[in-house]
């Protein structure tokens, strides 16, 4: 069996990254986004930002962050090559 993240197209360190970068470059902070979310604990954006283990948001967070961005889903995911 492959492991999950050769399958995924997703690079999710990279996409992380830019999660944090989009919320520097709009002065948005995580309370920010737990409250526009509506997400029970700001750890689940530490985790989408965190240093170690990066976590991508799901689809549906992926589709509100882009709206609170103001940008695109394809904006905010970086794609393996």
């Amino acid at each position: 069996m492959e492991n999950k993240n050769k399958l995924c197209p997703i690079d999710e360190q990279k996409t992380c990254k830019n999660i944090k970068a989009l919320m520097e470059e709009r002065n948005i902070t995580p309370l920010q986004i737990k409250e526009a979310l509506h997400l029970g604990s700001v750890q689940a954006v530490y985790k989408w930002i965190g240093r170690n283990r990066s976590y991508i948001p799901s689809t549906e967070n992926l589709v509100l962050l882009a709206q609170l961005f103001e940008c695109k889903v394809d904006d905010i995911i970086v794609y393996k090559k």
